[in-house]
């Protein structure tokens, strides 16, 4: 049964049988690889200190030795940095829960959005360096608050510090799933590195246009590896499932954030939702966008996205989500 925090609205497809797994017997990703073989964890680190050697850790591939400090693109050297770590109450309902999700902000980012939402984060890089270990104490510490998963935000550029921690934090006695919350320009070496590792994956899906990822995020190739890392990341874990009460444990969430005058390509990444991973793939379509960053900065420059997005804009997104087969949509049902 839900619990009556859910108000029993929550969607059919929550409560399905087909997807739900039984919390009882539940074991996470990193656990169950633990278990089976520490071995493999020990291997993962070695394997992932090598991509940081030369850092292919991005598809911005930079080569550069970040083991030595050294940084380029995302400017992070040899360890992370932590902007902040606390239960966050504003992820989706299958995520937050009652106790909230364990979310862990990195700074810096390996893509450059003129929009972005969290500015001071991923552009000016607020935050402090976290050695392994005190990457595992923050983990441990958001269990002991209650939260229901750990939550890693923009963890793209830090997959190897991140693979670092996570055997530490198994012998200080973390027991929750793992959410990978990325942009989805994820390198093959780092989505490799995390199979057995994450329980859940919730990439965004940004734009389709190539041109226009290039003069939003300065990534030219943003369309082609944001798909090749959704179906690698549908190829570990499937679609999106729950336990008994609606919290995820395992599997997809897609986001997609609708942008002022259709420039996402909205219809073209739906139909390639349905069409080449799963209709069954979950999806949080995000009516949220509103001008940050570069975009308030330089508005002559953006003024195609120098507004919020409008009422109209979301609904045609929900009517060509339909319209493309997709039907398992994240809604808010919790009081």
């Amino acid at each position: 049964m839900m619990r009556k925090i859910f108000g029993g609205k929550a969607p059919n497809y929550i409560s399905n049988p087909r997807w739900v797994i039984p919390r009882k017997g539940f074991v996470p990703a990193y656990l169950r690889t633990y278990e089976t073989d520490k071995h493999i964890l020990e291997e993962k680190v070695e394997q992932a200190l090598q991509v940081l050697q030369r850092c292919e850790v991005c598809p911005r591939n930079c080569r550069i030795n970040r083991l030595e400090n050294k940084t380029a693109v995302c400017r992070t050297g040899r360890y992370a940095y932590v902007a902040s770590a606390f239960p966050h109450f504003g992820e989706e309902d299958c995520l937050r829960g009652w106790r909230g999700s364990g979310t862990i902000f990195f700074s810096f980012c390996n893509l450059k959005c003129v929009f972005c939402q969290n500015f001071d984060i991923s552009w000016e890089g607020n935050g402090i360096i976290a050695t392994p270990t005190e990457l595992a104490r923050v983990m441990i510490s958001l269990q002991k608050q209650g939260c229901h998963n750990i939550n890693f935000v923009t963890p793209e550029h830090i997959v190897p510090q991140i693979m670092e921690a996570i055997p530490l934090a198994i012998e200080m006695g973390l027991r929750l799933p793992i959410v990978y919350n990325t942009s989805a320009y994820d390198s093959f070496h780092s989505l490799e590195i995390m199979d057995g590792i994450v329980d859940v994956y919730m990439p965004d899906f940004k734009f389709w246009d190539r041109k226009l990822s290039f003069y939003y995020m300065a990534a030219e190739d943003y369309p082609d590896v944001a798909r090749a890392a959704i179906r690698e990341m549908h190829r570990q874990v499937g679609p999106l499932r729950f336990d008994q009460e609606g919290l995820a444990l395992r599997g997809v969430l897609v986001r997609h954030l609708v942008m002022p005058n259709q420039v996402a390509g909205t219809r073209e990444i739906f139909r390639f939702l349905a069409g080449e991973i799963s209709r069954d793939t979950y999806i949080n379509i995000m009516d949220q966008y509103r001008p940050e960053g570069r975009v308030l900065k330089v508005p002559q420059k953006y003024e195609n996205i120098g507004r919020r997005t409008i009422r109209a804009e979301y609904e045609e997104a929900l009517k060509i989500a339909y319209e493309e087969g997709l039907y398992r949509f994240d809604v808010r049902w919790m009081h």
